[in-house]
C-alpha cells in the first residue's frame, strides 16, 4: 500500500483549524480572565438587572403624635 501525498486543500484547512483554534483559546482566556478579576475584586455577583437592595434594618418610627418635631438646641 503506497502512500499518498497530502493534498493542498488539506494544509490549507489544517491552517484555518489551526488559526480558529487559537482565536476560540484567545476568547477562552479573556472570559477566564475576566472572571478571575470579577471574583478577586469581591463586587456584587448580581447583574444590572435585578432591583437595588433594600435594607434590612427596621426604621425606627417617630412618635405618632402630630406635634412638630423639635427644633435643634443652639449652642450659646
Amino acid at each position: 500500500m503506497a502512500l499518498r501525498t497530502e493534498h493542498e486543500i488539506h494544509g490549507r484547512r489544517r491552517s484555518r483549524n489551526v488559526g480558529l483554534g487559537i482565536v476560540l483559546l484567545g476568547f477562552v482566556a479573556l472570559v477566564f480572565a475576566l472572571t478571575v478579576v470579577k471574583v478577586q475584586e469581591g463586587g456584587l455577583v448580581e447583574g444590572y438587572d435585578h432591583q437595588p437592595r433594600v435594607s434590612l434594618t427596621p426604621i425606627e418610627p417617630q412618635a405618632a403624635t402630630n406635634a412638630p418635631a423639635p427644633a435643634p438646641e443652639v449652642p450659646e
